[in-house]
């Protein structure tokens, strides 16, 4: 029987529940319906980046415009990108990772419906202009929506598709452009993005919405921000012609960072991701990623000059010759993404870069007058492995090493280092080229690339060398 104090005892309430478990990636079949959306957006907006490019000549007969004006429609593009890549990942971490990229997309392909209907240079090159703001809208939010998609054991193999998505789109958009211009007027190289990117757009709603930040946009830094990347590309771009004009604009650029640097740096999170850039992981990514693409870009400008002035390769050879790259970082990074699971990031890295630093000095110190198909060959898809092996590993560390609620400010770093590596690559082939002879030019620029590439490799493994990264809570708290 029971006593009658316990009897009379209140009952306990009964015990809180524990917390909801934060899901750890999609669902299928929703996750296949968001890798497509996220995919087929990177196919478009940069098969878009080259796509043009054959089309130039073109367009400036059609339109009435020198080879020199006709060049804006490319670098109108690429100057929106950069310039967007960092305020684009703050406003997807404040409204959302989806509803930022299917604005981004959407923006697309309204300019790509202003391009094909372009009836004047200025025209199309603003149309262009405004294809690159959503382009660069889109961009940054890719590695924070993979992170939402997969869960994490699964993280590098999902790293390893957007590495393989990139690699075809950015080698398979001049070959597009040549089939479409073989059939139709360069118009269509911007109207055929309408339909497929109608059914991007719908898959999008399978995309999660990831974690959402009330923060503030400062407009002044937002300019600040444009300014800087603005005046670096364009003051690049004409430092060897106009050395004045590219030193002034060099010298604004250095202005706009020192502004934007001071007036960011005591807030939580701020447009430039000088919070994440504090954790060691993440900087010595980020500081490999600038040099690994300086030496891909340098060597990427280097290679075309290189086996037609120092070997005598005709265009179409060339072409050719070059394919193997893309083709082996298309097979590479399946792997490295199942390996990144496994191993750690550090020796992936360290390898990569020296299977690319290993690739690129064989092509510039190896005689292969006579009869270089088999030798070019091997040496770029020594190159192409090596940059697979590299690229993989090393965003899937970058995009860990920042806590979720900073996954937009790590792909916008992300995009960043790779844009600013490929600038620097550009200037230092202009550099070479101003000095020395076409052929001579190429083989010191892939030397120099090697040596960039190797650089990659030796910083890589200053990391952790332990298994994977880990998210740092920390940061930015």
């Amino acid at each position: 029987m029971s006593s009658p104090v316990a009897a009379a005892s209140p009952a306990l309430p009964p015990a809180p529940s524990a917390a909801p478990a934060v899901p750890d990636g999609l669902p299928t079949p929703r996750r296949w319906v968001a890798m497509a959306a996220l995919l087929g957006g990177i196919v478009l907006v940069l098969m878009d980046m080259t796509i043009a490019n054959v089309a130039l000549p073109a367009i400036a007969q059609v339109l009435h415009a020198t080879p020199a004006d006709a060049v804006w429609v490319v670098t109108a593009y690429q100057l929106a990108v950069v310039m967007c890549l960092l305020p684009a990942a703050a406003l997807g971490e404040r409204l959302g990772f989806r509803s930022v990229f299917a604005g981004g997309l959407a923006l697309f392909l309204l300019a790509s419906l202003l391009c094909a209907v372009a009836p004047s240079l200025p025209w199309l090159v603003a149309g262009r202009c405004l294809q690159g703001v959503g382009s660069g809208v889109t961009a940054p939010l890719v590695l924070a929506l993979l992170r939402d998609i997969y869960p994490r054991r699964l993280l590098g193999q999902a790293v390893a598709w957007n590495a393989l998505t990139v690699a075809a789109a950015s080698a398979a958009g001049p070959a597009v452009g040549a089939a479409v211009l073989s059939v139709a007027d360069w118009r269509w190289l911007f109207a055929i993005n309408l339909p497929l990117g109608g059914l991007v757009l719908l898959a999008c709603v399978g995309l999660p919405q990831g974690t959402t930040a009330h923060r503030r946009l400062d407009g002044v830094s937002i300019g600040l921000n444009a300014g800087m990347f603005a005046a670096f590309v364009l003051g690049t771009d004409r430092l060897m012609d106009h050395p004045a004009q590219g030193a002034a604009l060099l010298a604004l650029a250095l202005l706009c960072g020192v502004g934007l640097v001071r007036r960011e740096l005591p807030r939580a999170a701020p447009l430039i991701p000088l919070d994440l850039l504090r954790s060691h992981p993440f900087r010595i990514s980020i500081l490999a990623s600038v040099c690994c693409f300086t030496g891909q870009m340098g060597a990427t400008v280097a290679m075309p000059f290189y086996l037609l002035h120092g070997l005598g390769q005709s265009t179409l050879a060339t072409g050719l010759l070059m394919t193997p790259w893309p083709l082996a970082v298309m097979l590479a990074a399946p792997l490295a993404g199942r390996l990144s699971d496994r191993l750690p990031t550090a020796w992936l890295c360290a390898g990569g870069g020296a299977l690319l630093a290993l690739g690129l000095a064989l092509c510039a110190a190896v005689p292969l007058q006579g009869h270089p198909w088999l030798g070019v060959s091997v040496f770029t898809a020594l190159a192409g492995a090596g940059f697979g092996f590299f690229q993989t590993p090393n965003n899937r560390n970058m995009l860990l090493n920042a806590p979720p609620e900073r996954s937009g400010a790590a792909g916008g770093a992300q995009g960043t280092a790779r844009l600013t590596g490929q600038t620097l690559g550009s200037l230092m082939m202009g550099l070479l080229f101003h000095v020395l002879p076409a052929g001579p030019a190429a083989r010191w620029g892939l030397a120099a690339s090697a040596v960039l590439a190797l650089a990659s490799a030796g910083i890589s493994l200053l990391r952790s060398p332990g298994r994977g990264a880990a998210p740092a809570p920390s940061i930015g708290a």
